[in-house]
């Protein structure tokens, strides 16, 4: 969709214009060009400083700052982290995360439906990355768009919520061929929505991405948290050792 429908074009990288109204397309391939520069950058920029930084994408409502603030409670002592948050507008979601005592800093994108790695740049430049082991990147809520930016990430983690629908996977399948790690939240509400099936929901994701990992856990009552927060600790090992 950005790269016909010009959303790409965002406060951060609005400079990287040039040509006019007749060379529309040749433009958003450049910017798309330019952001992929940049987040080779950024991703540089982390390793220089072992920062295991993920990409936490999914619609809107489906649970990531819950999911970030119940991980905050969930991981072991020691294990820094920091907290890049991306909405329209507002600062609430990263005023949520500073309760608990982490660094998080809000991207506000106006118009735009996702982040992308200019923004990601100029957020770095308020955080300091020597004391911090994971950076979680909050993208809008959007199952279209972020999928097609590179912000310098080394993992994507999709939430797919249970007050969603199982055919979500089948609706938007870019978005899950970009994925890392899908978690299925709120599973505390299954026993209320009886449409939602994780057997159907587990089955329309491998029919995109047989390979992909899934967990299903709920941020109110901390089922499956174990899972994600050991994947977390084992991804930060790894991302240490190839570094």
């Amino acid at each position: 969709m950005c790269d016909n429908c010009g959303c790409n074009v965002t406060d951060a990288n609005r400079h990287l214009l040039e040509g006019d109204g007749h060379h529309t397309i040749e433009v958003l391939e450049n910017l798309l060009h330019e952001n992929d520069i940049q987040a080779e950058h950024n991703r540089a920029h982390f390793e220089d400083h072992g920062v295991f930084a993920v990409n936490i994408m999914s619609g809107p409502g489906s649970g990531k700052t819950s999911l970030l603030e119940a991980t905050i409670q969930a991981l072991p002592p020691g294990l820094r982290i920091a907290v890049i948050e991306g909405d329209l507008e507002t600062e609430n979601d990263a005023e949520r995360i500073r309760r608990h005592g982490v660094p998080a800093i809000q991207i506000t994108t106006g118009m735009a439906c996702h982040l992308d790695a200019h923004m990601v740049h100029e957020a770095l430049h308020e955080l300091d990355l020597t004391g911090i082991d994971i950076l979680f990147i909050e993208n809008v809520g959007n199952l279209v768009c972020p999928a097609s930016f590179d912000i310098g990430q080394h993992r994507n983690v999709l939430l797919l919520s249970v007050t969603e629908g199982d055919d979500k996977p089948a609706k938007y399948p870019i978005m899950f061929r970009a994925g890392d790690q899908v978690l299925i939240t709120k599973t505390d509400l299954l026993p209320y929505i009886e449409e939602f099936s994780t057997a159907r929901a587990r089955a329309s994701i491998h029919a995109i991405r047989g390979d992909m990992p899934i967990i299903e856990l709920s941020s109110k009552n901390g089922d499956g948290m174990w899972q994600w927060v050991d994947w977390l600790v084992k991804s930060v090992a790894d991302q240490k050792i190839a570094a």
